[in-house]
């Protein structure tokens, strides 16, 4: 029964899919809703909170704190907290997360509050996102199967980086007509819009992890770790998940010096072009790979899109100016779409009853890998010219894609292992034939 069932699944994955029929599914749409409001809000929120911040204390420096204090604690979310995205209802949990959201909104826009308990605010509710994250991910797979989950996938990154543009500009012209604290309210409302939407749209599904399993007594915390560590230990998912963290890693981290870079050119206006530039080619890369590509095409485009991530940087040796470095930009953010060729085979390998935590590994390493990128290319360009930095993180990708190239380009759909059985969960990860 077991390997018909996963017969179905191979069959499922090859059949292709198309946007439509993502669209035509009535939760998909409610999940694609609530993330587009969930995206605008919060990239309005960090833009007013910046302004918030340097318009009360004149500090640049606590200004860009201000815009990214929420990203620092989701490390800690996804070391310790990631096992209740399996442990508690989802629904419940993506609204919870929304009104957080809404609360902190409100606080930092009423309340006349010292700048340092503002920012231990934000700091403090940054840390569960991870969570909120990552049961957002694990439902998309049940409510979209087989080739229309990697399709919707594609939607909510393609939608999310024009989100993000829309948000900035929006954002923008909020705060000229309203001022941060207005801005700031609006953003509640639209995270309550997305509260809403979740909770009249989506079904009320049980949590994943049984409640008689022995792991669901331990703690939070307790579970968080053990399954991280048994995921990490499997051969096939550590590699998935390595495939996706390190070249963005690198490639994402040397836009952190698209601004010194083209200010020392005398252009400190194109660094706004050129990072736009990278969100469109991110955008158009994840619409032409998930339209136009069947699923075999598209793992097969895995490892050379990869591989275009890093290409078009080296392109930076030659000190290009704004229109350059756009298009340089634009096309080596479009080799993110390589991802699609990953997720089936990340969805097929990680426990179902872990499906939630896996996720948010995922995506909390991801935040964290691009981090780290930002800095060390930040340091790299301390040591030498910035145009040199851009093009010597675009070498290190390209030398990252061919060291994980195994992984990248894995198996094709008959190859890989078939889905974890229903009663196994994330403390006794299966290896795979690999490790």
């Amino acid at each position: 029964m077991c390997a018909g069932r996963w017969a179905v699944t191979v069959a499922a994955n090859q059949e292709r899919s198309t946007f439509r029929a993502c669209f035509a599914v009535p939760e998909f749409r409610v999940l694609f809703g609530s993330q587009l409001l969930l995206v605008l809000g919060d990239t309005v929120k960090m833009l007013a909170f910046s302004v918030l911040v340097y318009a009360r204390t004149e500090s640049p420096g606590l200004a860009a704190l201000a815009y990214m204090i929420g990203f620092l604690p989701q490390v800690a979310g996804g070391v310790f907290l990631l096992s209740l995205a399996d442990r508690w209802r989802p629904r419940a949990l993506m609204v919870a997360g929304d009104l957080l959201r809404v609360a902190t909104c409100l606080v930092l826009g009423v309340g006349d509050l010292p700048i340092g308990v503002m920012l231990a605010l934000v700091f403090a509710a940054g840390v569960p996102t991870p969570l909120f994250s990552a049961v957002r991910a694990a439902v998309l797979p049940d409510v979209l199967v087989g080739d229309a989950y990697v399709l919707g996938r594609a939607l909510f990154t393609t939608t999310s980086a024009g989100a993000q543009v829309a948000g900035l500009a929006v954002g923008g012209g909020l705060l000229a007509v309203t001022g941060p604290l207005r801005a700031l309210l609006i953003t509640a409302a639209l995270s309550l819009g997305s509260a809403a939407v979740a909770r009249f749209g989506l079904r009320d599904r049980p949590a994943r992890a049984a409640h008689s399993a022995p792991h669901h007594r331990a703690g939070a915390v307790r579970t968080t770790l053990r399954v991280n560590r048994a995921l990490l230990a499997d051969r096939a998912v550590r590699g998935l998940l390595l495939a996706g963290w390190l070249p963005p890693m690198l490639a994402i981290g040397a836009e952190a010096v698209y601004v010194p870079y083209l200010t020392g050119e005398g252009s400190p206006w194109g660094a706004g072009v050129v990072l736009a530039a990278a969100a469109a080619g991110m955008g158009a890369g994840e619409f032409a790979v998930g339209r136009f590509a069947p699923p075999a095409v598209r793992e097969r485009l895995t490892f050379p899109l990869a591989l275009a991530l890093g290409v078009p940087l080296l392109g930076f040796a030659a000190r290009p100016g704004v229109a350059g470095a756009a298009a340089l930009a634009a096309l080596g953010a479009a080799g993110l779409a390589y991802n699609l060729g990953l997720q089936r085979r990340f969805l097929d390998t990680v426990p179902e009853a872990a499906r939630g935590q896996a996720f948010g590994l995922q995506t909390s390493g991801l935040m964290t890998a691009q981090a780290l990128g930002a800095a060390a290319a930040g340091a790299l360009a301390e040591l030498v010219p910035a145009h040199l930095a851009i093009a010597l993180s675009g070498c290190g990708v390209i030398a990252v894609v061919l060291t994980l190239r195994r992984d990248l380009r894995g198996a094709l759909s008959s190859g890989v292992s078939p889905p974890y059985g229903p009663g196994e969960t994330g403390e006794g990860v299966r290896p795979s034939p690999a490790g």
